[in-house]
């Protein structure tokens, strides 16, 4: 019996459990065997694994966050790591490799399809929804919808207190989350990294709210926004393994700036790992179920080196590599139309 390997990489999120669960339940109806490599990469470097059954994965469909386990390791940053990973895939038995992830992971399968691991099939996963050749990324439409309702809670307190509150959502170099839950939300500005920040717009605009009556406003701000001679803001400068720095700080850094400049009082919440949590939307089940059979199915027919991808309302295969070749950014059309009730 051929045996198939899935690891789930990078952020973890709503969704990931429904593509385990769809990848082991048609495996099993296609007659293979599936092995469970934890904690991404690492398992691979490691030969970390547990075996897949039709029970490991019964009541998992409705769990947030990933029973594998994840980390943001990286096989190509040692030589050791690379050759590892490259002789516990023999070591497994393995026939074919599922790459659940996101620009990263899915990176990494990219080059390793090059690097002789040649039967590797991915499945996109980010709550940021910014990988390109696909439509839709699970886990964003959960994140999404936690992110509105969360701005919906800061509405009736914003009112009360007739306070300006900055809401601050996860978007590194995209700004999905923030234009989608600004417009769902009823935002009264939207900050996104593909536009930089002109702080003296941004106050001019809840001035305006004010001189019409508006005792509040609701600002919504991606944690990779560029805020002035700044840029992104920053925790710290140390880089993971693929060379990230962690982000976090330009809420707070604009409600200064905003009460600084405009004398009302400001409030500021970070919404954080709050976004990546929690059961997944039925779109993210649906979806990640739909992506999880395609790729047992591009596995059967040996189409290797692709990921799966939503485009329109059909599952479709795209190459890897270009996939992951540009991040997608925010549709300036979709700004524009929040930009249409800022203020």
């Amino acid at each position: 019996m051929e045996k198939i390997g899935i690891l789930t990489g990078g952020g973890d999120c709503p969704g990931l459990n429904p593509v385990i669960r769809a990848v082991v339940r048609k495996s099993f109806l296609e007659g293979y065997e599936v092995v469970g490599i934890k904690n991404g990469w690492k398992g691979l470097i490691e030969n970390d694994t547990l075996p897949l059954n039709l029970a490991a994965v019964s009541g998992i469909l409705p769990k947030g966050g990933t029973i594998l386990g994840t980390s943001r390791t990286n096989p190509f940053k040692k030589e050791e790591d690379l050759r590892n990973a490259k002789e516990n895939f023999k070591k497994m038995g393995l026939y074919a490799l599922v790459a659940v992830g996101g620009e990263d992971t899915l990176g990494v399968a990219s080059k390793l399809v090059k690097e002789g691991i040649a039967n590797i099939v991915g499945v996109p996963k980010t709550i940021d929804n910014d990988l390109s050749a696909t439509d839709y990324t699970f886990g964003f439409d959960t994140a999404l919808n936690i992110a509105t309702e969360c701005i919906d809670r800061l509405h009736t307190t914003a009112e009360s207190h007739h306070r300006i509150i900055v809401a601050e959502v996860m978007g590194r170099h995209a700004g999905w989350i923030a234009v989608e839950a600004g417009i769902a939300g009823g935002a009264d500005v939207v900050l996104i990294p593909e536009v930089p920040i002109d702080i003296e717009e941004v106050c001019a605009i809840i001035k305006k709210r004010h001189a019409r009556g508006k005792t509040f406003s609701i600002v919504v701000v991606a944690e990779g926004a560029q805020f002035g001679d700044k840029g992104m803001i920053t925790q710290e400068q140390k880089l993971d393994s693929f060379g990230h720095v962690r982000l976090g700080g330009i809420g707070e850094a604009l409600g200064v700036e905003i009460e600084k400049r405009t004398g009302y009082e400001t409030r500021v919440s970070v919404l954080g790992h709050i976004q990546r949590g929690g059961t997944p939307t039925a779109f993210d089940r649906v979806l990640g179920t739909r992506l999880g059979v395609k790729a047992v199915e591009l596995i059967k027919n040996r189409k290797f080196g692709k990921m799966v991808a939503l485009q329109g309302v059909k599952i479709i295969d795209v190459p890897l590599e270009e996939a992951v070749r540009e991040l997608k950014t925010v549709d300036m059309e979709l700004y524009d139309i929040a930009k249409v009730f800022f203020g």
